[in-house]
């Protein structure tokens, strides 16, 4: 192996070494993205978790609102049965009073 061939081979793990430096520096910024990804993918994770807390709130809340017009329309009807029922019992009472 003369000093050509050495300078060759030299001049070839050169070539190769430049080459895996290339390779580790895009593998550093895929490296960095992935990071930044993840830390994003986890940021969205708590967004939905804290979103799902406050739809269950809302919802709570929205069945208590809806069960207020059904418990004032039970009230009416019972109000108004209550008044024609002592309705027909006093007409009732005063028929059987005039007869006597």
């Amino acid at each position: 192996m003369d000093e050509m061939d050495v300078a060759v081979k030299l001049e070839v793990h050169g070539h190769e070494i430049n080459s895996l430096k290339n390779q580790v520096s895009d593998l550093k910024e895929e490296y960095e993205m992935i990071q930044e990804l993840a830390i994003a993918v986890n940021k969205m994770a708590v967004n939905i978790e804290n979103m799902l807390r406050e739809l269950n709130k809302q919802s709570e809340r929205l069945k208590l609102l809806e069960r207020v017009p059904a418990e004032t329309s039970r009230q009416i009807k019972a109000a108004v049965i209550t008044t024609l029922v002592g309705g027909i019992i006093g007409a009732v009472m005063t028929a059987i009073l005039t007869l006597f």
